[in-house]
């Protein structure tokens, strides 16, 4: 790793150095040439990661990150009049739009994970998620168990459902899964009380709930069904594109510019609804930070 993060910062210095000339360009920074665009997956719903705000356009923490990643593609490419394109993308379209060329780049909090990696590339962290149940306030439940029997709201194509299952098989529980389309949805599913619980991201939930209509009605388990690092998604086998977009996120770690990108959108009001997440930097973010990886689990 120590191997590679040095080869990033090189390729860092070479991208702030100048431009390559259009034959040195080989798979998605050629086609973003060609194309004079580069197609960007967003999220509708991801507080605060991908979103779109109250003017109905994309913002977010890994939007941020993405753009950041333009302005070094600009750089590379040579094309400072690149068109941004944003795609619209969920959990089960996600990897075939990356794929099929639809996205060159999906700017949200997929998790990075080993089985996806033989489809799909991963950028280095920029994120640790940890899989928690939302519960109401004065629900009775004081664990995961305790909701056996009980209807959970889901997101399939995630991993929070196949660390509930195996917590199911694992602990001898059962649980009524209600599945919901992406984020906004599953919560809806359990703010209606449809369902008794959402088991998702801890971050996603928390800022679910902060910006419902009753914000101080959910409290989140203490139970971790697993902590995950959080990357941007991108082609596999592409190294000068993996190697650029890797570059530029160590350069905003180096520089202290993503721990401050942080701030700005964990710890400060937020559009739409200026809420302040008070979401602090975990420890085993702040550790990812501190040695830079792309490692999946």
């Amino acid at each position: 790793m120590r191997k590679y993060l040095t080869s990033c910062l090189l390729v860092l210095s070479c991208t702030l150095s100048g431009a390559a000339s259009g034959q040195d360009l080989t798979g998605t920074l050629k086609k973003i040439k060609d194309d004079g665009k580069i197609a960007l997956g967003v999220r509708e719903s991801s507080i605060p990661f991908s979103y779109y705000d109250g003017d109905q356009k994309p913002v977010g923490y890994a939007v941020d990150i993405c753009r950041k990643v333009v302005e070094a593609v600009k750089t590379r490419i040579g094309l400072a009049d690149l068109k941004v394109e944003y795609v619209p993308a969920n959990a089960n379209n996600r990897i075939p739009l990356i794929n099929n060329g639809t996205m060159d780049l999906e700017c949200a909090s997929t998790s990075n994970l080993n089985e996806r990696k033989k489809v799909v590339a991963f950028s280095i962290t920029h994120f640790v998620s940890n899989i928690r149940a939302l519960v109401r306030k004065d629900a009775p439940y004081k664990k995961l168990s305790d909701l056996s029997g009980k209807s959970i709201a889901v997101i399939p194509g995630m991993t929070a459902l196949p660390m509930l299952l195996k917590y199911a098989t694992d602990n001898k529980v059962n649980f009524n899964h209600i599945a919901g389309k992406d984020v906004a949805e599953a919560f809806l599913l359990f703010e209606t009380g449809r369902a008794d619980a959402f088991v998702f991201d801890d971050v996603l939930i928390a800022s679910m709930a902060a910006n419902s209509s009753n914000p101080n009605g959910y409290r989140m388990l203490d139970d971790t069904l697993r902590s995950e690092p959080n990357a941007l998604m991108m082609r596999k086998d592409d190294a000068p594109f993996k190697d650029l977009v890797d570059a530029t996120i160590l350069g905003m770690i180096k520089s202290g510019e993503l721990e401050k990108l942080y701030g700005k959108w964990f710890l400060q009001p937020i559009p739409p609804r200026n809420i302040n997440l008070a979401f602090p930097i975990s420890k085993q973010l702040q550790e990812a930070f501190e040695k830079p990886n792309d490692d999946g689990i």
